[in-house]
């Protein structure tokens, strides 16, 4: 059975979807089966993999209002075992369509449940706001991973996101665990990152991943182009840190796997 995980935070702008898609990424040259869900209305994680967003395209909107099944909005990426259901803006109307449905916080865990034997790992790119989707999203999860910027409001709103994750576990989903903690946008000409670590460590301890993330031009720039970091620039200081990343959490869960070489890429991409 594969393990969900949610990427969470209500903070916009934190490399949420960056990291989401890049970790995903790694892990699926490194030989594991991914399956990249788009929770978001803004569909930046379906874009970041170079999905056209059509009028007919099934996305996960359709799968929730059951206008098709999950199967069908599955699709390929250009990455080898990675596969997405996109999204697009039509899935803010989720929100209101699930708000009258029979046991709406469990919609999203039972339409993963038909697939998840399928994948080593599904990722949930979550929209940032404490939503019903979100709450689909950890409902549905066996582990949330939360992203935090490198900056002084790191642990704005953080209260709030910790409050719904322990109601979910009360409530909804007591399995639901953190993952891990990633912070991202690391600029080590700023003084205050040291500090905002020390805090973010008071706060989660262990949970926070070694690894840090780097601010990064071709981390920015990948997207545009539809691509994650593995393809568009493997040499880049982004790409060995989400290198990193990937190995540190199959590390942390006892997962082996296969050692990432740069000549894959021009076999897989």
């Amino acid at each position: 059975m594969g393990k969900i995980i949610s990427f969470a935070n209500q903070k916009g702008g934190v490399g949420k979807t960056t990291t989401c898609v890049n970790l995903s990424s790694f892990l699926a040259f490194m030989g594991k089966k991914i399956l990249l869900v788009d929770m978001d209305p803004q569909g930046n994680a379906s874009s970041g993999v170079g999905i056209e967003k059509r009028k007919d395209t099934k996305t996960m909107y359709n799968v929730i209002c059951e206008d098709c099944e999950i199967a069908d909005a599955i699709q390929k990426t250009h990455i080898n075992n990675m596969d997405i259901i996109p999204a697009t803006v039509d899935l803010a109307v989720a929100e209101i369509d699930l708000v009258q449905m029979q046991s709406r916080e469990h919609v999203v865990k039972k339409i993963l449940n038909k697939v998840v034997d399928d994948y080593d790992f599904i990722m949930l790119d979550c929209p940032p706001s404490l939503g019903l989707i979100t709450v689909n999203s950890l409902t549905a999860s066996d582990s949330v991973i939360i992203p935090i910027q490198c900056e002084f409001f790191a642990l704005e709103g953080l209260t709030q996101l910790m409050n719904t994750i322990r109601l979910i576990i009360h409530h909804l989903n007591p399995q639901l665990q953190i993952e891990g903690v990633v912070m991202t946008m690391k600029d080590n000409r700023s003084n205050l990152v040291a500090q905002v670590s020390e805090e973010v460590k008071k706060f989660f301890g262990a949970k926070v991943f070694e690894t840090y993330i780097p601010r990064n031009i071709r981390l920015a720039e990948a997207p545009s182009h539809g691509e994650s970091i593995v393809t568009y620039d493997i040499n880049s200081k982004g790409a060995d840190a989400y290198l990193a990343l990937a190995e540190e959490f199959l590390g942390r869960n006892g997962i082996t796997f296969d050692k990432f070489n740069k000549k894959q890429l021009k076999e897989k991409k």
